[in-house]
């Protein structure tokens, strides 16, 4: 476990002051083209686990990749702050990626694959418990329960992608020929490495028509 004894309230004005000074000494012109707006080409919605940043996993900067995250990284229709972050990126900043991002050691998947009660979050984990019952089958015939939420790391993605290109907010970019791919990634937190599940959608030819918005 990361030791974190040294974080202090004031350890972190202090380590802004030093990232600006460090930032500056570099670009002095770094801030000036940061205040000037953003037009990032990625939108990366995550987990909300302190282990997983976008930018560092990525090796990005501030201004190239537009974040949403949550516990789980968990889609869901009517989520109407996961949504409007959609609705934000795909239609004003027209990004061209929309990146799902799951982690092994996910705590909210685990928590998910018990029948533990944590409080108000598991109304929230309900929507994972949904994911292992559409393949329980799949899920129950893997050995050990590390693999099984292992293995619901990578349903929990899937599924967000299928659920993320069945929005009006895709299909509408789509039909109007926008060029748009939705990913599905999960973080090996134990070497850092992104695996891509490939399962990358550009269009809806793969979907059944009823999730085809005329």
């Amino acid at each position: 476990m990361i030791d974190t004894k040294h974080i202090t309230y004031e350890s972190l004005i202090e380590g802004n002051k030093e990232w600006v000074a460090e930032t500056l000494k570099q670009d002095p012109d770094y801030f000036n083209r940061l205040a000037s707006g953003q037009k990032p080409p990625v939108l990366w919605i995550g987990c909300a686990d302190s282990r997983v940043p976008a930018n560092q996993i990525t090796n990005t900067l501030p201004g190239e990749i537009f974040v949403h995250r949550n516990i789980a990284n968990v889609i869901v229709h009517n989520d109407m702050n996961m949504l409007s972050v959609l609705d934000y990126a795909v239609n004003v900043l027209k990004v061209e990626h929309v990146i799902i991002a799951g982690h092994y050691g996910c705590g909210g998947v685990a928590a998910a694959m018990t029948d533990k009660q944590y409080g108000l979050i598991d109304n929230w984990l309900r929507n994972i418990k949904d994911v292992y019952r559409l393949h329980k089958a799949e899920v129950d015939a893997i050995e050990g329960q590390e693999e099984k939420v292992r293995k619901m790391v990578h349903l929990n993605v899937i599924e967000g992608v299928n659920k993320l290109c069945g929005t009006s907010i895709i299909q509408n970019a789509w039909a109007r020929g926008q060029e748009l791919e939705v990913h599905g990634w999960v973080i090996d937190i134990e070497t850092g490495f992104i695996k891509d599940l490939e399962v990358t959608c550009n269009s809806n030819n793969d979907f059944d028509h009823i999730f085809k918005l005329a």
